[in-house]
C-alpha cells in the first residue's frame, strides 16, 4: 500500500485547516514511503526557510517511523543519536513537527510541518493525520 497523491493532497489541505485555525503560516511537506515529496505547499506569508524545514522534519519522522518531537532528546550532546543529524547526506531536523503516516498498520510516508512554533507544527502534522482515512 503507497501514499497516493490523493492522500497526500488531503493531508496538505488537513494541515492548511489546522493551521489557519491556529492562525499560523506554515509550509506543509508530504514524502511517500520511498522519501519522495509528492505533495508541498508553502503559505504565501510563510517564511522560506519553513519549506526547508517542513521537508527536513518529515525526512526523520519517515527514516525513524516516528514523529520528530518524541526524538528530540535522542540527538542531544548526550543523547544516543547525537551524530545522526550530520552523519547522512540528506539534512535532517530533529524538531518537533514531523509526523509518520501510517495505513492499515503500515508506514506509507511522512508528513513535515514548519513555520511555526515547534508544538504549534507537531499540533497541524497531528491534525493533519487526523483528517486520513483508517482504512480501504
Amino acid at each position: 500500500m503507497s501514499l497516493t497523491i490523493h492522500y497526500a493532497e488531503t493531508l496538505i489541505t488537513a494541515a492548511r485547516h489546522a493551521a489557519d485555525a491556529a492562525e499560523v503560516t506554515v509550509s506543509v511537506t508530504v514524502l511517500d514511503a520511498g522519501g519522495h515529496p509528492p505533495a508541498f505547499r508553502r503559505d504565501d506569508r510563510a517564511v522560506l526557510i519553513s519549506g526547508e524545514t517542513s521537508t527536513r522534519k518529515a525526512y526523520p519522522a519517515l527514516q525513524l517511523n516516528a514523529p520528530t518531537a518524541d526524538l528530540v532528546d535522542l540527538v542531544k550532546p548526550d543523547g544516543p543519536f547525537h551524530s545522526l543529524p550530520t552523519a547522512l547526506d540528506r539534512p535532517l531536523l530533529f524538531i518537533a513537527g514531523g509526523a509518520p503516516v501510517h495505513r492499515d498498520g503500515r508506514l506509507i510516508g511522512a508528513i513535515g510541518v514548519g513555520g511555526g512554533a515547534p508544538e504549534q507544527d507537531h499540533s497541524i502534522a497531528t491534525a493533519a493525520l487526523q483528517e486520513l482515512p483508517r482504512s480501504r
